[in-house]
């Protein structure tokens, strides 16, 4: 077997660390801690997968020793069926370690903050923005998470120039991590008299959630102002000094939010995000480091790639990162984002078992 070799290490692993976590010191270093029961959690099917196949392994040698010096016909014949069964139950277990050596991504069970933005396309672009929320939204009551809006800048027409949230709840980030990227809608807006289809176009980015041991902002590193929020919004609107603007001066990334009467909450939300954009940022040169040496790529995911089209003329819908066609746009807009969400799930799984075989 092809991965043999990479399975047996694993295996190996999976022994050295069920030693490991009978130490009692790392029961005070929770990050460690935490670390080897995940890692253990990905080796745990390998193993048992392992153990299964040696044993058919062992019973296949077996059945050749009786093929090899049998004379009994019948008990020859026995020992054949036998050895193909053996044989497809090795090619099945073969297949199931493809899946099996896939590396989980560290973040599929965290939460995410989701930012959409309206790109070109002025006030439909807004209108689609909202569109993307409410979607969201709705496939998020599917699933029983929750969601909490950090903040959001809104348009006359029920339209946002850009909102960001936290959506909570069980692998949403496993779920949504495929929807960064750039959606490109195809409709006529309410206000074109002569029918002609408009091009908009919005971002969106997903970052999971992180959690202050998992990186280090220095507070020196930080400049907060305040000024008073505005726009449409609550009471709070233009009374205090409660919005609040962070700015990480080594990346000059900034991050506001006003959404949130208390100025302790809209700074605590904030930071959130800083952390969140951060911690992206240092993932995305990690993986561009590691990614530089090979020659295939699962998808960068980066904001500016073009990844879907919403066409209302046709109730169409297209993914063009798996040329996968759907005229169910109505239903997709109402969250029932599942099937393309699955589609997209295999894709990735299948070049990574590629990206295994080389």
């Amino acid at each position: 077997m092809k991965f043999l070799t990479k399975v047996v290490q694993l295996v190996e692993r999976y022994h050295f660390l069920q030693g490991a976590i009978q130490d009692q010191g790392l029961i005070s270093d929770q990050r460690k801690y935490k670390s080897i029961l995940q890692e253990l959690k990905f080796l745990e099917p390998i193993y048992n997968n392992f153990e299964i196949y040696k044993k058919k392994e062992n019973d296949l040698k077996q059945c050749d020793e009786i093929l090899l010096h049998e004379k009994d016909n019948e008990m020859r014949q026995m020992a054949k069926e036998e050895e193909n069964l053996l044989k497809e139950n090795l090619n099945e277990l073969e297949e199931q370690f493809k899946f099996l050596l896939i590396p989980p991504d560290p973040d599929d069970e965290k939460n995410i903050i989701m930012e959409i933005r309206a790109g070109t396309g002025g006030e439909e672009a807004s209108l689609f923005c909202g569109d993307l929320f409410r979607m969201y939204c709705q496939f998020a009551e599917k699933k029983k998470w929750q969601i909490d809006v950090i903040s959001g800048s809104k348009t006359g027409l029920k339209g946002y120039k850009e909102i960001s949230f936290l959506i909570k709840g069980k692998q949403v980030f496993s779920n949504l991590k495929y929807e960064m990227g750039t959606h490109r809608v195809q409709r006529i807006p309410e206000t074109e008299s002569s029918g002609r289809i408009h091009t908009s176009a919005v971002t969106v980015a997903v970052l999971p959630e992180v959690e202050e041991t998992e990186i280090n902002i220095k507070e020196s590193d930080l400049k907060i102002d305040t000024y008073r929020a505005s726009g449409a919004g609550g009471q709070h609107v233009n009374t205090t000094d409660s919005a609040v603007r962070i700015t990480h001066i080594p990346s000059g990334t900034v991050v506001t939010c006003q959404d949130e009467k208390s100025q302790i909450k809209n700074k605590a939300k904030a930071m959130k995000v800083l952390q969140a954009r951060i911690y992206q940022q240092n993932q995305q040169q990690q993986k561009q480091e590691n990614d530089a040496s090979r020659k295939h790529q699962v998808g960068s995911g980066d904001r500016s790639e073009k990844i879907r089209t919403y066409n209302f003329t046709q109730n169409r819908i297209t993914d063009h990162r798996i040329n996968l066609t759907l005229y169910n746009l109505t239903e997709f807009l109402n969250g029932n984002l599942t099937e393309v969400i699955k589609s997209l799930k295999i894709d990735e799984n299948q070049k990574k078992i590629l990206d295994l075989e080389k």
